[in-house]
């Protein structure tokens, strides 16, 4: 007796999984990319600083406001936070510095951007020989 090889039909490809959803997308996606770097609010905090600065202050309306990641050197008080270089007409500021040797009372991102244009203020004072409250007179009598 022969027997004869029963085959079954070729299957066809599923559309659907089990319980219907092998075509859907996860339900967990791989974690998006931050909108910003810490380098970019950085550069953004400094830049709003700085045209205020400018747009107050005619001596400053030629200033470069610059960002370095590290100063070259350090100096007798330690690591500086900015130079001011009035032979230029530029100020440096070093963002690393800034944001890992300040000391914020609070840790969110109002305190991060208070504190570098802290920076910027004492920094523009010291490229006029001013006191950094002098700066914005108008932004602190109430």
């Amino acid at each position: 007796m022969v027997r004869k090889r029963v085959t079954a039909p070729p299957r066809r490809a599923s559309r659907h999984g089990r319980h219907g959803r092998e075509d859907r997308s996860p339900v967990v996606r791989p974690p998006l990319l931050p909108l910003e770097t810490r380098e970019e609010r950085f550069d953004f905090a400094v830049g709003t600083a700085a045209e205020f600065l400018r747009s107050a202050w005619p001596e400053l309306r030629e200033v470069r406001f610059e960002v370095a990641a590290m100063p070259p050197a350090s100096d007798d008080d330690g690591i500086p936070r900015w130079s001011s270089l009035p032979a230029e007409q530029r100020i440096v500021l070093y963002r690393l510095p800034i944001e890992r040797l300040g000391q914020l009372h609070r840790e969110d991102d109002l305190h991060r951007r208070m504190a570098i244009e802290a920076c910027v203020f004492r920094a523009a004072a010291e490229y006029l020989d001013r006191d950094p409250w002098d700066l914005g007179p108008d932004r602190f009598h109430y």
